[in-house]
């Protein structure tokens, strides 16, 4: 996504109140419609999402480089608003179907469970595949994210 001037005082705000200095970071929203991004985003700045998924193939070696513990990124709602800041603080690859109930009750959407983790994510999944022509498989590499807000602060 592309930088806009409500993400540069976004983070120069964040910088001024935590005496943190540097360039404005990544940025990132957690879906792919407006009402879905939004709902995602509530969820993150309410404390319940710490976690999200992303197919491994958007990654290097011809897409962004892998995200890395310590990588903060700035979080958007569906209009592209910055809301808050995460710190990632674990990242794993594995196999779609390998991964756990743990991490689907990190990811906090819906009810919580495996099942409702696997329903959505492989929807989503298939939609950003088949928008290239190609299909999903439970087998497709993901990579696992977790995360802390650390702004605003929550709790």
């Amino acid at each position: 996504m592309k930088r806009s001037a409500a993400i540069d005082e976004f983070w120069f705000q964040y910088c001024r109140s935590s005496a943190v200095e540097g360039p404005t970071p990544a940025t990132t929203c957690f879906g792919d419609t407006v009402e879905m991004q939004n709902n995602l985003c509530a969820l993150v700045l309410g404390g319940i999402k710490r976690a999200t998924a992303s197919l491994a193939r958007y990654y290097e070696p011809d897409g962004d480089p892998l995200p890395k513990p310590g990588d903060i990124v700035i979080v958007l709602d569906g209009l592209g608003m910055p809301q808050g800041i995460i710190e990632i603080i674990w990242v794993g690859r594995v196999a779609f179907n390998a991964v756990d109930a743990q991490f689907a009750a990190d990811e906090g959407e819906g009810d919580g469970s495996l099942a409702y983790w696997i329903s959505e994510h492989s929807a989503f999944f298939g939609r950003q595949l088949a928008a290239e022509g190609a299909c999903f498989s439970e087998t497709d590499e993901v990579v696992l994210e977790r995360f802390r807000m650390i702004w605003p602060k929550i709790g």
